[in-house]
């Protein structure tokens, strides 16, 4: 149970500052590219240096199937995570929600900084290769870093943390950047209740997209490994 607290800790987190800075600048051109893109990578950074050594660190659907299929963990813990990891990802939304509400404050994003296909002119296809190139990426350097035979010791949160950076900087403009179904499923369903129905009628992509690129770091970094 404290495994579950941790991730759904971590994953409000998450949610609430990755987010919530998307919707404060609206990612507008560079400047909001890079404070969101940042402030994703710098919680990843301060959760696996908080939670991660109680879970590991994954507030990601996509991160806790890679470690499921490298036999880091077993299919029961695995539904757990999960599920931790959706409960807060709605909490962040829910925060963000009471503080743009009560403040009065504008959503640049319109959604709850959910993810979109604008980027990519409404192409399914693209958003889709766009969340698994990007999720292969960086769930690869998270099995490559976090490997025992690695021995990246204390600076393994720092190296997630850029790799996280680093996707967002190209997948901002072009998807908004998944690469966590969770992180997507609670602002487009927050989108939806406030009427903008567009985040959630494209989720599917921010789903299967990032565990199908998860799945293939997982399925390469096994035969690479051996």
């Amino acid at each position: 149970m404290k495994k579950y607290i941790a991730e759904f800790i971590g994953t409000c987190v998450l949610v609430t500052l990755g987010c919530g800075t998307a919707m404060l600048t609206g990612c507008d051109h560079w400047g909001g590219y890079v404070a969101t893109a940042l402030a994703f990578g710098l919680v990843i950074v301060a959760m696996a240096y908080s939670v991660g050594n109680i879970s590991g660190c994954h507030i990601n659907p996509a991160v806790s199937l890679a470690v499921l299929m490298t036999g880091g963990m077993d299919a029961k813990e695995f539904v757990g995570y999960c599920v931790a990891q959706c409960l807060g990802a709605f909490a962040g939304s829910g925060i963000l929600a009471v503080i743009f509400n009560a403040g009065n404050v504008a959503d640049q994003t319109g959604g709850f900084g959910a993810n979109g296909l604008d980027g990519v002119n409404g192409s399914m296809i693209a958003g889709l290769l766009v969340e698994v190139v990007l999720t292969f990426v960086f769930v690869l350097a998270i099995l490559g870093v976090t490997s025992k035979k690695a021995g990246h010791g204390s600076f393994g949160g720092v190296v997630i943390g850029l790799s996280l950076v680093l996707v967002h900087l190209l997948g901002i403009g072009l998807t908004g950047t998944s690469v966590n179904p969770a992180r997507s499923i609670a602002p487009a369903v927050f989108a939806a209740v406030m009427g903008n129905t567009a985040p959630i009628a494209a989720l599917w992509v921010f789903i299967v997209g990032p565990l199908a690129g998860a799945a293939l770091a997982a399925v390469c970094y096994k035969n690479l490994e051996k």
